[in-house]
C-alpha cells in the first residue's frame, strides 16, 4: 500500500483506514515508474520466475508491475476489502497470489524469497519483528527493497498545501501534521540509509538508494479524493475532514485554476540480506 510521508509509525493500527476505501485508493493514489522496476531488475539480478514476496500490496498497484516482470509474487495485504480488489485488479496473472493477513502474523509454511519489496508500506510493520522475519524469509543472498513517495514542492510553482494552510489550521487547529512539503533538492540529499523507518542494523547489508520525479495533475474535486485517501486525512473525524476538503476543492477551483499537482520523489531502497 502506498502511504504518506506524514504518517507516523507508531500509529500502525492507520495502517487499516485504507480498507474503508479501496476503490478510491485505487483510483487515484500515485503508482511507481517502470524505471524503477527496471532498476529493481537490474541491482537485484532477478529474473523471470524470481520469487517476490510483497508486504502490504494494498489494492496491487506495484504488483501489477512486479508480476508484469515475470516475477512469481506473494503478495500480503491485511485489509480484507483491499486484499478483495487486489485479487480482482490481479486475476489475470497467474504466478500472483494475495493472502489476507498482517506480515507479523502471516504464515510462510517454509516458503522462501527471493526478495522482499514493500512499497509504502513498511512503516506499518512492527519493526522488532519485521527486519527478522524479512531476513528469515529470504533466500541466502536475497534482497529487501522499500519503495515509496515522498511529497515535495518546487519554490517556483504554487503548492497546494500553501494555498490552503489557512483551510486546514480553521478545521483542525494545532494538528501537528500539517506543514508544507520539503523542497525537492532537500529530499534528493537524503540518499543514506532506509529512510523514515527503523534501521535492520546488520540484518541487511548497505542500501542503493534512486529517485525518480513523478507528478499528478488533479482538479478541485480530484485533489480532494485524493487527500481522501491518505491517512493523514482519514484519520479526521468526517464531520472535521469533509467540510475540509470541501473548502480546499474550492480553493483549488478559485485560486488555482481548478488545476493542481501533487509532486512527489518516488523512491527505491534495496539492500541485500546479510549472511
Amino acid at each position: 500500500m502506498t502511504d504518506d510521508p506524514q504518517t507516523h509509525p507508531n500509529q500502525r493500527h492507520l495502517g487499516r483506514v485504507f480498507n474503508d476505501v479501496p476503490e478510491l485508493y485505487d483510483r487515484v493514489r500515485p503508482g511507481y515508474p517502470d524505471e524503477l522496476f527496471a532498476d529493481l531488475a537490474a541491482v537485484t539480478g532477478m529474473a523471470a520466475k524470481s520469487r517476490v514476496l510483497e508486504v502490504g500490496c494494498g489494492t496491487g498497484q506495484a504488483t501489477r508491475s512486479l508480476a508484469a516482470l515475470g516475477y512469481a509474487v506473494t503478495a500480503v495485504e491485511p485489509g480484507a476489502d483491499m486484499a478483495a480488489l487486489a485479487r480482482r485488479r490481479l486475476a489475470a496473472f497467474r504466478d500472483v497470489e494475495v493472502e489476507t493477513s498482517t506480515f507479523e502474523a502471516w504464515d510462510d509454511r517454509g516458503r522462501r524469497f527471493d526478495a522482499l519489496v514493500a512499497a509504502a508500506s513498511w512503516h506499518w510493520v512492527e519493526p522488532s519483528v519485521g527486519w527478522r522475519r524479512a531476513h528469515d524469509v529470504l533466500h541466502p543472498g536475497g534482497w529487501a527493497a522499500l519503495l515509496g513517495h515522498v511529497v515535495v514542492r518546487r519554490p517556483e510553482e504554487p503548492e497546494v498545501y500553501a494555498e490552503t494552510a489557512d483551510l486546514h489550521e480553521r478545521f483542525c487547529p494545532g494538528n501537528p501534521d500539517w506543514g508544507h512539503p520539503p523542497l525537492e533538492d532537500e529530499v534528493r540529499a537524503t540518499d543514506e540509509g532506509w529512510g523514515l523507518v527503523d534501521d535492520p542494523g546488520e540484518l541487511f547489508g548497505p542500501t542503493i538508494v534512486r529517485w525518480y520525479p513523478t507528478v499528478q495533475w488533479f482538479d478541485g474535486e480530484g485533489f480532494a479524493d485524493h487527500l481522501r485517501s491518505l491517512s493523514l486525512y482519514r484519520k479526521l473525524d468526517s464531520d472535521v475532514r469533509e467540510p475540509l476538503l470541501d473548502a480546499i476543492a474550492e480553493r483549488i477551483r478559485t485560486r488555482l485554476d481548478d488545476r493542481a499537482s501533487r509532486r512527489y520523489l518516488s523512491v527505491l531502497r534495496v539492500g541485500r540480506r546479510a549472511e
